[in-house]
């Protein structure tokens, strides 16, 4: 029986055992176990790129920034896989240049965050969200 290939990353709940055996059809992967922190042998294998390719898409892409561990193992997020994700399926798939694809992360980026701007134009909200503000504030001077 034959599958059509995903179009989004399905995310597993509960533990998975064989996270290193994720299939991959095509370039998306079926498969990303719920953790917080991968590194990169992790990210590799799940997403069937090469570790040296990521340590390269690093340097070239800025929203690839994987923090690094105790022991100096770089250690990616659940959002960077997903953004290596994205550039493989530019790169490989759609077949876009690497300049190509900085440019469309770019948009892709500026998307989501005119999609996170929200306008109330209503005054009792706003001045509702001026008050959470000031108070957030307050809240930031005791803690700190």
């Amino acid at each position: 029986m034959k599958t059509a290939p995903l179009t989004a990353v399905t995310i597993i709940k509960g533990p998975v055992r064989d996270w290193r055996n994720a299939s991959i059809k095509g370039d998306y992967v079926t498969q990303i176990p719920e953790k917080l922190y991968f590194k990169i042998g992790e990210v590799a294998s799940l997403t069937n790129v090469r570790p040296y390719v990521l340590r390269y898409w690093e340097s070239e892409f800025s929203i690839i920034h994987p923090k690094k561990s105790l022991s100096k193992q770089r250690v990616y997020t659940r959002s960077d896989v997903e953004m290596i994700l994205e550039i493989k399926k530019l790169l490989y798939k759609e077949k876009y240049t690497l300049q190509g694809a900085k440019k469309k992360i770019k948009e892709i980026m500026a998307e989501k965050a005119r999609q996170m701007d929200l306008v109330f134009k209503d005054e009792k909200f706003q001045n509702a969200i001026r008050t959470v503000k000031k108070e957030l504030h307050t809240i930031k001077k005791i803690l700190s």
